[in-house]
Parts: C-alpha cells; sequence; structure tokens
C-alpha cells in the first residue's frame, strides 16, 4: 500500500525531523481549532486534500476535500467537538516526500484515532475516527467485569441464572433499544459490539443455528480472503486456523462466537414486518419466532443481511417448460446430485468459478456462459501483492495489528484509492503473464477494471465483476469447464438457448446472476416508499461500470445514518463487519445514552436501485 525509503539516504540537516513536523502540525492545527479559526485551520490542508472522518466530528461516514470542504466540515461541527489532545501514538516516518503519522485526540463526546499524511503544502490526507465515547468505554483490561460475587448471598443469582432470565425477559418483558435483522457475519460482529457497549439488542436470523448461513451454501465454499483480514472483534482466529476457512467451519465459529460473547440471538425466527411511528420513535417490528408471533418495538433496526440484497434471477422465456432444474447460486446444494448430467452456469464471477469447479469434479459436463468481462486475480498473487504488506504472517512478524491495518485501509480516502491500486495489479499481470495469455486464448473475457484498478475497486465500486482463482480458472484456461458467451435469449425443454442463437444442452440451470441493493430488503420488510427514501446500497458514484455518478466519497447508506429516521445497513466482507461494525455500534450507543448526535453531510439520493 504505502513505499519504503530507499535506505542510506540521509535528511537533510536543514530539514525537521518527521516528529518535528508532524508535532509543528499538530500543534498549529489544534490551536487553530481551539482560536475557532476556521480559515487558519483549513489553510493547513493542501489544495488537493483529504479528511476522512469516521463518526468523530460528523456523527457520519464522510470524506470532504479541499480546503473548502474542510473549512465548510469545521464551520458546521467545530463548536460541538471542541477538539483537543492531538498527539501522536508513534514516531512517524517519511517516504518519497510524504510524512505519515499515527495520532489520537479527544472531542467533546469521546476519544480518537487516526492517521496524518503530510506534505510540503500541508495535509494531504487526514483520518479521524471515534475509539470510544466518554463515560462509555467498554469494559476491558482494568475496568473488565469481576464475574465472581464473593460473599453470602441467601439470594444468590449465577451466571447462568442471569442469562437465562436475561434471554427470557428481552424481546418480551423489556425491549430491546436495537433490532438486528439477520444473524451472520455482520449482525453477530454487531451484535457482540453492542453487548459490550451495553445496548441492549436483538439480533434476528431466521436459520435455525447461527452460522447456518454459510452451512447452507454449496459444499466447496471456503473463504477466498485469507485469516489475517478476517478475525471478528474481540476474538482473533487460534494461530493455528487455516489461512482460507471451509464454510463449515466458519459456520461452527460463527455459532461458537455468538455463545462466547452472549450475543442475543434469536434463531429460526423471520422478520415479516417493520413500521416507524414518527411520533412515537419507535418501530414496530413483527417476528415469526418458530411459529410465535412476536411484536418488538426498538427505535433502531438495523439491516444485516450482507452487502447485497436478494439474489437476482432473471426472468427468461421457457423457464416455466424446461424440464431439467434450476436455481440462484445461493440454493447451490452442491454437486453430488448431478454426476452424469449437463449444467449451464450463467455468470462468470466467484460463485459462478466456483460451482462450475465443483460440478466439474463431481463429473458433471459444465458450461459457463459469460455474459460480460471478469476480472480474474490469482490467490497467491492477491495474498502476496495486494494484502501481503497488511494482512499476512509477514505483516504480523513485521508488528503489523489487525486495528492497524483496518486503519491504514481505512486512512486513503476512495477518491484515490485506485491510484495506490493500479501498481499493485500492473505487478500481478506482469507476474502472472503467461496465466492471462492462457486464459484468453481460451476464449475468456478478461478485464483490470475500468482504470486498470483491478479487484478491490470492483468490489467497493460494484460488488462483483471478479474471480480469485482458487484453481477454476485453470480449468476454463484448459478446456475443461466449458465457455460460451452472449446473453441467454430463451430456455427449451431440455436447453438454454442464447442470443446469436446458439443453444446449449441442459439438465441443469444454475443462475450465477449476483445480487441487487440492500434497500431491496427495506422494500419487503418496510415498502418500497422507504426503500425509494434511503435510495441504492453501496458504490461509491465512481461513474465506472455499475457505479453511477455523482461521486459519494463513501459506500452509500452503509453503517451510517440513512435518510429514514432509525434505519441503519450494516454488512460486507468479514474485515468490513469487523472494522465498520464499530462505529455503527458507537452511532447506536450515543443515541441509548441520549448523546447529541448531529449529522454531517447526510447523504443525497440519487439512485433507488
Amino acid at each position: 500500500m504505502t513505499q519504503t525509503v530507499e535506505p542510506g539516504l540521509p535528511e537533510r540537516l536543514d530539514e525537521p525531523a518527521p516528529q518535528q513536523r508532524v508535532d509543528a502540525w499538530l500543534g498549529e492545527f489544534e490551536a487553530a481549532l481551539a482560536a475557532r479559526d476556521v480559515r487558519r485551520a483549513a489553510g493547513m490542508f493542501a489544495v488537493d486534500s483529504f479528511w476522512r472522518d469516521l463518526v468523530a466530528f460528523t456523527w457520519n461516514l464522510k470524506t470532504v476535500e479541499g480546503r473548502e470542504g474542510v473549512a465548510e466540515l469545521l464551520t458546521a461541527r467545530l463548536a460541538d467537538t471542541d477538539p483537543s489532545g492531538f498527539r501522536t501514538t508513534e514516531p512517524p516516518d517519511e517516504a518519497d516526500g510524504v510524512t505519515s503519522a499515527w495520532i489520537e485526540f479527544e472531542t467533546s463526546a469521546g476519544r480518537g484515532r487516526g492517521h496524518l499524511r503530510l506534505t510540503g503544502e500541508g495535509a494531504w490526507t487526514l483520518l479521524t475516527t471515534l475509539h470510544e465515547l466518554k463515560g462509555h468505554e467498554e469494559p476491558s483490561g482494568a475496568t473488565r467485569p469481576k464475574g465472581a460475587v464473593h460473599g453470602a448471598d441467601p439470594d444468590r443469582r449465577t451466571w447462568t441464572d442471569q442469562r437465562a432470565a436475561e434471554d427470557a425477559e428481552l424481546g418480551y418483558a423489556r425491549q430491546p433499544y436495537v433490532v438486528v435483522v439477520g444473524g451472520g457475519q455482520g449482525g453477530i460482529a454487531l451484535g457482540a459490539r453492542l453487548r459490550q457497549l451495553g445496548v441492549p439488542a436483538l439480533v434476528i436470523e431466521r436459520n435455525a443455528r447461527a452460522g447456518d448461513s454459510w452451512r447452507k451454501r454449496y459444499k466447496t465454499l471456503c473463504l477466498h480472503d485469507p485469516v489475517w483480514y478476517d478475525h471478528l472483534p474481540y476474538l482473533p482466529f487460534p494461530d493455528t486456523w487455516p489461512v482460507f476457512a471451509p464454510k463449515d467451519k466458519i459456520g461452527d465459529w460463527l455459532e461458537m462466537y455468538t455463545q462466547v460473547m452472549e450475543v442475543p440471538y434469536w434463531t429460526s425466527s423471520t422478520c415479516t414486518s417493520a413500521a416507524y411511528d414518527e411520533a412515537t420513535g419507535e418501530w414496530t417490528v413483527e417476528v415469526d419466532r418458530d411459529g410465535e408471533p412476536v411484536t418488538l418495538r426498538p427505535k433502531q433496526l438495523v439491516l444485516a443481511t450482507g452487502m447485497s440484497g436478494k439474489p437476482s434471477v432473471p426472468v427468461l422465456p421457457g423457464q416455466d417448460r424446461f424440464a431439467g432444474e434450476q436455481h440462484h447460486s445461493s440454493h447451490h446444494p452442491g454437486p453430488e446430485a448431478y454426476a452424469g448430467k449437463r449444467a449451464v452456469v450463467i455468470g462468470s464471477n466467484n460463485s459462478a468459478h466456483d460451482i462450475c469447479a465443483a460440478l466439474w469434479e463431481g463429473g458433471t459436463d459444465v458450461t459457463m456462459v459469460q455474459r460480460s468481462s471478469t476480472h480474474i486475480v490469482k490467490s497467491d498473487s492477491l495474498m502476496d501483492l495486494g494484502l501481503g504488506d497488511l494482512y499476512s504472517e509477514r505483516a504480523v512478524a513485521g508488528g503489523m495489528t489487525t486495528q492497524k491495518a483496518d486503519l491504514t485501509f481505512a486512512s486513503l480516502p476512495y477518491r484515490i484509492l485506485h491510484e495506490f491500486q493500479i501498481p499493485v495489479y500492473q505487478a500481478i499481470a506482469e507476474r502472472d503473464a503467461d496465466f492471462y495469455a492462457r486464459l484468453e486464448k481460451a476464449g475468456f473475457r478478461h478485464d483490470w477494471g475500468d482504470d486498470g484498478s483491478g479487484l478491490f475497486m470492483k468490489y467497493l465500486r460494484r460488488g462483483s465483476g471478479y474471480y480469485i482463482d482458487v484453481g477454476a480458472a485453470e480449468l476454463v484456461a484448459n478446456g475443461d469447464i466449458k465457455l460460451a458467451h452472449g446473453q441467454v435469449r430463451e430456455l427449451t425443454e431440455h436447453s438454454v438457448v442464447l442470443a446469436d442463437g446458439s443453444e446449449l444442452a441442459a439438465d441443469l440451470v444454475v443462475y450465477a446472476t449476483g445480487y441487487g441493493s440492500m434497500n431491496g430488503w427495506a422494500a419487503d420488510l418496510i415498502g418500497q416508499d422507504v426503500a425509494d427514501l434511503v435510495g441504492k446500497c453501496w458504490g461509491l458514484g465512481s461513474d465506472t461500470t455499475k457505479d453511477p455518478g455523482p461521486w459519494e466519497g463513501e459506500q452509500r447508506n452503509m453503517w451510517k445514518p440513512t435518510r429514514q429516521e432509525g434505519l441503519w445497513f450494516h454488512g460486507g466482507n468479514l474485515h468490513q463487519s469487523r472494522h465498520y461494525s464499530l462505529y455503527l455500534a458507537l452511532q447506536l450507543k450515543a443515541r441509548y445514552e441520549g448523546i447529541p448526535t448531529p449529522v454531517y453531510g447526510l447523504q443525497e439520493v440519487h439512485h433507488l436501485s
């Protein structure tokens, strides 16, 4: 992500050391803030600069650009925030004319951490994040709960007694302040955060067990991200955990985690509707709890159904007369039942590749239908060149912590993040040139993203269009997985017909056709009017493929206030569920405690889905 200083080049004697430069900037910045001199503080930023704030100043996730953006933010928020105590937490470093420093600070409401990059012009990037609320810190370390109550007590209640009473009361005699719909990794991570912060919250999961959202996926599914990228809050995976965890192992970990972290969690429970009462400022959430109707009345409702919405299944002529089996990739059971049969998988991204490979291994004649170009990156190359500096055994050995890695990622504003990614994928293209030549010779239509920035930007912009190769791409390259191109025109009784008239014999059709926006869940649960009020979820407004402009600066609607009071969206991969659950939990905690939370820069709605 960053470059290092060339060894052996001494610093010029007439230039201040990095620590002096940072201390001088922080001192002057704090003085300007204390004097409420917005113009002076904004002038300390470079002309092309970026301030990314995660809750600390804005009660929002917000990035402002340039001196004008800084001035507008400070004009609105400086007096209430009352920041002070800016200081470094470790010695700064310097590379290529940029001085980088880890910092901490305080506001009227809490304590923050962040990162600063200085150039000769001033601050180039500034990250500020809220880490904890004053007076409402998590009980940990020296303040951890004692657990045991020493002494004699004829009315003693054990830990088990207390947990049983809480489970019986929450949602019945006592209402949760927050209801989290969706008990996958996102809902579980947020539930654990809220538990530690003392916010009464209830996670609602439709499956019978925590972790079933992983267990029920296709048999061969494994995480494509490495273990160092995937830790949950509070409990990192053991050092013996595999680099790429199988789905059932992840499912068991999530179930264990939910129990150990004492997350209030209802299984076999489905939210059937939700409505917000503006007069009372609360939701009415109807739940079917294993056949029992229950009405919940929380103040805050979080949809934690992943980064995606409902499965996107195309409506095609002939689907009703197709004699074989057809289903979306999210419902694919695995390859066992399809040995000796002919399968057509529509799509060419992660799920399509994984399912095609598993079907081929199981003895199925399988054809992948590629409708548009896809970015492929070999897993080893991505781990080494893309993530190795932050999330790897090498990074851990060098002193990199999970929190520091997360904040390093967060410190690069989305507006310029692609500039850091392009060289990474240029190096990958050179390293794996033979692989890409063979893949394209087989007819696979490959791309590197609209601007050559590769997988991670595709993920942030559109959440699709890529595959981390763990073997399936090799099967495509050598022809074991057959390849067809184009849109599907129709299905016949025994085939899939493409737009050019070519016909693919099929006993099974798998629609690996992705998912809609998360606000689709809001439409189903609450109403289309609310879905349209909050607008599209995910994406940056980069004006690239499937991420229409205008520029947003942050992920649409994720982990921050929406235009529907009391409605939040939480999702993403394990890294994002871990990192951003902190900021969402702090926003909810502040509201629970009655701390004023004036939101700066509430997102505008430009797209409905």
